[in-house]
């Protein structure tokens, strides 16, 4: 069912250990050779062009691209009360934690009549995409909606596919939660045509954006790196990837349920254990066998665990494991040793890191007030999950007094000079002419 990658007696550098351990083959610059006329049918298309979009990928007509305030009302009306009280503690917990993230003015006195102050200013108007296939993500429209209302962004739009089933409008249970959060612009619009829609904006349709955010399939990412600069990205996030770090105290049935449950979002999925105990590694994939063919999308969990992208990973120690974990550096991480959050403090490259046996991965998807929005791909060796710093920008305001001037002019002509740039220091020399 899972493939066994075996590094004991090996001491191998980061590169290596990243290529024994590939992700699914991922191919987005052969996905934004598709996407590309579709991009050009919306910038240069009106509303009709959208519908024949939705019609021809998502099987449905709607009767509108934005989705009336009616119809949002009335999801949140006919919502069960049990999903409702889960998403309104979630929400809670999220706001939380999110609410710490606010970045704070600053102002630097460099010397006496000279000063930088820093200012963080939210972006002007966000786009967040909410996928729509093979499930339903209204923890998704929280991940994406609550760290923008805490960076203050003024205008917020939420683009998710229209369902057949719905009438062309998105899943009641993505509405329901828009109106929760107090979001009424809201789009039946899905794909790399929903990128572009929140990038290129379209005539009494929808404003343009200048940031879009969410997770989506490869023709989200394909888009997203297509306009990139048209807007701006959160990331291009790619199929989703655990990785657990387990000694021989853990508990087999645990780490299994924890692969499981990732290989259940997409047959590209990856789920990785990295062991030093050869008894737990052979424990773990009986368990795999025995959970799998009792989950509702068996066939969708066993295609991802025998992909290459997944593997049981033996190792001579923890501290091996904390090499191929920070060498891989995956989405999600999970510490299920003994002194875990010891262990964990070693991890350098992660989306996010999850300690001990009662803090999985499935925890922090919905409710333990942390991002789900994570980068992908390896890319967490440099680039972090969704916060509210994404929707932030921070903008210097620099005042000198004359006298702080005068005191470093010469310093700046100087440098302009040896840059080979001399109007530099002419733009300073010409204020001492007037002084």
């Amino acid at each position: 069912m899972i493939r066994t990658v075996d590094f004991r007696a090996c001491a191998l550098s980061k590169s290596q250990y990243k290529s024994e351990l590939p992700r699914a083959v991922l191919d987005v610059s052969q996905a934004m050779a598709i996407v590309a006329p579709i991009l050009e049918r919306v910038r240069n298309g009106d509303e009709s062009d959208l519908l024949s979009l939705a019609q021809e990928f998502d099987g449905v007509t709607p009767a509108h691209i934005r989705v009336p305030q009616s119809a949002i009302q009335e999801a949140l009306d006919q919502l069960d009360p049990k999903i409702r009280t889960a998403l309104e503690l979630s929400a809670q917990r999220i706001r939380k934690v999110h609410t710490n993230q606010v970045r704070r003015d600053s102002q630097t006195q460099v010397v006496d009549g000279g000063s930088v102050r820093e200012k963080w200013v939210p972006v002007d108007r966000v786009g967040l995409y909410v996928p729509g296939g093979k499930a339903v993500y209204p923890s998704s429209v929280m991940m994406n909606v609550i760290p923008a209302q805490i960076a203050k962004v003024p205008s917020i739009a939420v683009a998710s596919p229209p369902r057949q089933e719905f009438g062309g409008l998105p899943h009641p249970t993505i509405l329901a939660t828009c109106a929760l959060l107090g979001i009424d612009e809201v789009y039946a619009i899905g794909g790399a045509q929903a990128i572009a829609l929140f990038a290129y904006g379209m005539d009494n349709i929808c404003e343009k954006c200048d940031l879009v955010t969410g997770p989506g399939n490869i023709y989200v990412a394909a888009a997203k790196r297509a306009l990139r600069g048209i807007i701006g990205i959160d990331s291009e996030a790619g199929p989703t990837e655990i990785i657990i770090l387990a000694d021989a105290t853990a508990i087999a049935s645990d780490v299994a349920a924890d692969m499981i449950s990732q290989a259940e979002h997409d047959v590209m999925a990856a789920a990785i254990l990295v062991t030093d105990s050869s008894e737990l590694a052979i424990e773990v994939e009986v368990e795999l066998i025995r959970r799998v063919g009792r989950t509702k999308h068996h066939e969708r969990i066993k295609s991802a665990l025998a992909g290459i992208q997944s593997a049981i990973v033996l190792v001579d120690s923890v501290a091996q494991g904390i090499d191929v974990l920070n060498a891989y550096a995956g989405e999600h991480v999970e510490i299920q040793t003994r002194n875990a959050r010891e262990v964990a403090d070693q991890v350098r490259n992660a989306g996010a890191v999850f300690i001990g046996r009662f803090s999985p991965v499935s925890l922090g998807d919905y409710s333990a007030g942390s991002n789900h929005v994570l980068p992908t791909g390896g890319c967490a060796c440099h680039s972090s999950g969704l916060s509210v710093q994404t929707f932030l920008r921070g903008l210097h305001f620099i005042e000198y007094d004359q006298v702080a001037f005068s005191e470093i002019t010469s310093t700046v002509i100087t440098l302009a000079n040896a840059e080979d740039l001399p109007a530099h220091g002419e733009a300073m020399s010409a204020r001492l002419e007037k002084s």
